[in-house]
């Protein structure tokens, strides 16, 4: 087999600050940390993560980080985060969206130009696939990709999702429901 002719694999989207990491909360609002100080893997991350690879998920994080675009974190801060994790988690890419709401992009969650971006490049099958998020954005932009999504409810004061296919506390949670239905099928 040629590698044109490669099997689209399925995979386990991720959004990072609030899935992976710890955010700031302030005013019960979530907030992406600012340093590479602040980062926290939040607990069973690891776990989950390595579980699901196990079991033969790509592991890709789609983040949105208007930070970048507002001037608050450079960059090349969020690069270096970005990279930290990678050198720590079986993740197999990290996809950012350092644009605003003004910016009007294709790739800011809600709209699903991160995943459909992370599914040609890695041939990874949408409709096979999770989108795992703390934010109605996550849980719409999976959504539109075709994914099913976990909805990790953090009680955060703002909108929430309209629909999600599961709701969950926790990365950890939502892997043992979805390796739970990789062996019932």
């Amino acid at each position: 087999m040629g590698n044109g002719d490669a099997v689209m694999r399925p995979a386990i989207f991720l959004d990072r600050d609030g899935v992976i990491n710890r955010p700031t909360i302030r005013e019960r609002k979530p907030y992406a940390p600012r340093s590479l100080a602040e980062l926290e893997i939040l607990p069973g991350v690891p776990a989950a993560l390595q579980a699901l690879k196990a079991a033969g998920y790509s592991l890709v994080v789609v983040t949105n980080q208007p930070d970048i675009a507002r001037g608050a974190v450079p960059r090349t801060v969020v690069d270096s985060m970005n990279g930290w994790l990678t050198s720590v988690l079986p993740l197999d890419a990290i996809m950012t969206c350092a644009h605003d709401d003004a910016d009007r992009c294709q790739c800011r969650k809600p709209l699903p130009g991160l995943i459909t971006q992370a599914a040609r490049e890695l041939r990874l099958e949408c409709t096979a696939s999770y989108m795992i998020g703390d934010r109605w954005r996550d849980i719409e932009a999976g959504r539109r990709a075709g994914c099913k999504t976990f909805f990790i409810d953090c009680g955060y004061d703002e909108r929430a999702p309209r629909s999600y296919d599961f709701r969950v506390s926790s990365l950890l949670e939502a892997a043992r429901i979805i390796l739970q239905a990789d062996t019932l099928s």
